[in-house]
């Protein structure tokens, strides 16, 4: 997908608003309902990332402008080493563009589907990981709501969440992601959901499959494990494990080192394959072939576009989607957390003053005072 390879490094003006123009696409690696993701490297740093990019027309026609202004609002206020981070944002005529942290481990979905097998061990690091990142997120006053395997990424040393988070509805508060977690630590153990509960599922039959049905813990797995477990999913929500202390204080975890998980200085149980892309390889050939608007062509896609605005060879859009458009691009959230760094010398290691969850820090933890720049940016966007 990449193309126009140059010898000669490319001069950006660091006052300059990152865009497009700023990155070299090199393949596609994933898509959504209205959103695709590719790979990426800035031109300047070369360094890689992830972008993902959402068509501005098919959100606003699915109603779905809101959802994506939420999710920039509140990554641009997070920051940490088990989060997918934020990087940049900008738009174009076309599209909103997200550029974030690269993994390039796949996610867990598809390594439970490539059969891997997940250790004791593996899954015990993934739960501590994943727990500091549902206690950030708490602090902040967050709900994901969404914690699964599809939703968790890899590198080559831990896991990191993905996907938009977003404040509870009615009934939701923080303890379903701590049964979110239980549910996917034990689907990486055993291969399957404790309970078999799909979309279509109807509520009546869910609750009755609550009332009745029991979750079946292998016997092959050691007691401290299924202790754990069993308290992630207790059903009633003020009896379950619901916090970081919560599972610090399980007995199956007292021998973790959370400074070392912290710092992403544990052995991982489980090391994706760097010898090959961990995704669906049919990703690259739909945007080759079968996309209209490929993004390898947008460059000289959109000049001839513009060159067609003072003509009457242009198809004029709707009076409404020309204004919904219009209202888009005024009210896009830009971000550039490079720029936002260099403006308040603050070092790579933003969150190191109070995302650290060890012993030594948990009780600055627990005042609500933190010195994170990125603090205040998130006030509006989470919610209370």
């Amino acid at each position: 997908m990449g193309g126009n390879h140059s010898h000669k490094p490319p001069v950006f003006d660091e006052n300059e608003e990152v865009n497009f123009d700023h990155f070299q696409i090199l393949r596609a690696i994933g898509k959504g309902s209205f959103g695709k993701v590719c790979i990426v490297q800035k031109r300047d740093t070369k360094k890689m990332y992830a972008m993902k990019y959402m068509n501005k027309q098919k959100c606003i026609e699915r109603d779905e402008v809101r959802n994506v202004f939420r999710e920039l609002q509140i990554m641009q206020g997070l920051e940490h080493p088990f989060l997918v981070n934020l990087w940049y944002s900008f738009q174009d005529e076309e599209d909103m563009f997200m550029v974030v942290d690269l993994l390039l481990g796949g996610d867990l979905r598809y390594h439970l589907q490539q059969n891997v097998h997940f250790t004791e061990g593996a899954v015990k690091l993934y739960i501590c990981e994943l727990a500091l990142a549902l206690e950030y997120l708490q602090r902040f006053h967050i709900i994901h709501r969404d914690i699964k395997p599809d939703n968790i990424l890899l590198d080559e040393h831990a896991p990191e969440v993905f996907q938009v988070y977003v404040d509870g509805g009615p009934g939701y508060s923080y303890p379903v992601d701590w049964w979110s977690l239980g549910v996917t630590a034990y689907e990486l153990l055993r291969g399957w959901r404790p309970y078999e509960i799909h979309s279509a599922t109807p509520i009546d039959e869910i609750l009755n499959m609550f009332e009745v049905e029991r979750v079946h813990y292998s016997s092959t797995w050691c007691k401290g494990m299924v202790a754990l477990l069993k308290k992630l999913l207790t059903k009633d929500p003020e009896s379950r494990l619901s916090s970081l202390g919560d599972v610090q204080s399980a007995p199956y975890l007292s021998d973790m080192n959370w400074d070392a998980v912290f710092e992403k200085a544990l052995t991982p149980g489980f090391v994706p394959n760097k010898g090959r892309l961990n995704c669906d390889p049919t990703f690259e050939l739909e945007e080759m072939i079968l996309e209209s608007k490929p993004l390898h062509k947008k460059k000289k896609r959109l000049a001839k576009n513009r060159s067609k605005d003072g003509t009457k060879d242009g198809c004029p859009l709707n009076g409404h989607l020309q204004q919904s458009l219009e209202t888009v691009r005024k009210e896009f959230i830009i971000f550039n957390r490079e720029k936002l760094r260099r403006q308040h010398g603050q070092s790579s290691q933003l969150v190191d003053t109070e995302g650290r969850a060890g012993s030594q820090t948990q009780g600055k933890l627990q005042d609500g005072r933190n010195n994170n720049i990125l603090a205040h940016a998130c006030s509006r966007g989470c919610s209370s």
